[in-house]
């Protein structure tokens, strides 16, 4: 289906099903790093669906150490897009065209990200990759998948603009007495997702989430962020450090 724009040129529509679904530490945005590898403990699963779940898809796709996962922002798409957007690594307070960002908010919800696949699983008639490195909220739905391919996806040479350079992750994270014994509970539940649960944190709180215009500033707030079907409750206590408060299960908390 087309509707035509001029004479010359019609802009097409096209319909994409999801092949599969991620399962991931993120249950909101907020405390989702900005790029894909900044958190190596983020684990996740890209659980096929429907006829592509199927493993002959998946054949020898672990002679790739990562792939590249395209996926959509569902969890923005209801909020649509403007020419203009904000990056945070300006400052969130300065304007630039969406297209020479990454910003959810595109004209088609569409993201990218390169992940490091772990293995591969089937079992019960279910094909699971098991990656590591997401930056993808839980549920994100997957539209294709592709290897990584260092030669000529890795351009060492390439020019970047305001964002040539890994953002700093300076912040040094310590964990209350609270924080210590609530970790001590869940890590002794030997459940595999709290098994990296501390240093998962640490990652993630290294980053700064918060806003991008609140970054470099000191903040009193007590800020909370979910991650598995945990709630995490931190706060600045200098520049350069932050306190994760208590850890906790089933409240869900407001950032």
């Amino acid at each position: 289906m087309s509707k035509t724009c001029d004479s010359t040129h019609q802009v097409q529509s096209f319909k994409f099903e999801a092949i599969a679904t991620i399962e991931s530490p993120y249950q909101e945005k907020f405390a989702i790093p900005r790029q894909p590898n900044l958190v190596s403990a983020a684990k996740g699963k890209v659980v096929l669906l429907g006829a592509a779940n199927n493993s002959e898809l998946v054949r020898d796709i672990e002679q790739f150490s990562h792939l590249w996962l395209l996926f959509i922002f569902h969890g923005t798409q209801a909020q649509g897009w403007k020419p203009l957007v904000r990056p945070p690594r300006l400052g969130g307070n300065v304007k630039t065209g969406v297209l020479a960002t990454r910003s959810t908010f595109r004209p088609n919800p569409i993201g990218m990200s390169v992940v490091k696949l772990d293995k591969v699983t089937v079992a019960h008639k279910q094909t699971i990759l098991h990656i590591s490195g997401l930056d993808l909220l839980h549920g994100t739905p997957i539209i294709d998948i592709k290897p990584y391919l260092p030669y000529s996806d890795a351009i060492i040479d390439a020019d970047a603009g305001f964002a040539q350079q890994q953002p700093d992750a300076g912040l040094s994270v310590v964990f209350s007495k609270q924080a210590q014994a609530d970790l001590t509970q869940y890590q002794a539940r030997s459940e595999e997702k709290y098994s990296e649960l501390a240093l998962l944190i640490e990652q993630v709180l290294a980053q700064d989430p918060r806003p991008a215009y609140k970054q470099g500033k000191t903040d009193d707030k007590v800020y909370g962020m979910s991650l598995y079907d945990l709630n995490i409750q931190w706060q600045l206590t200098s520049l350069a450090t932050v306190l994760v408060l208590n850890i906790t299960k089933n409240q869900k908390i407001v950032s």
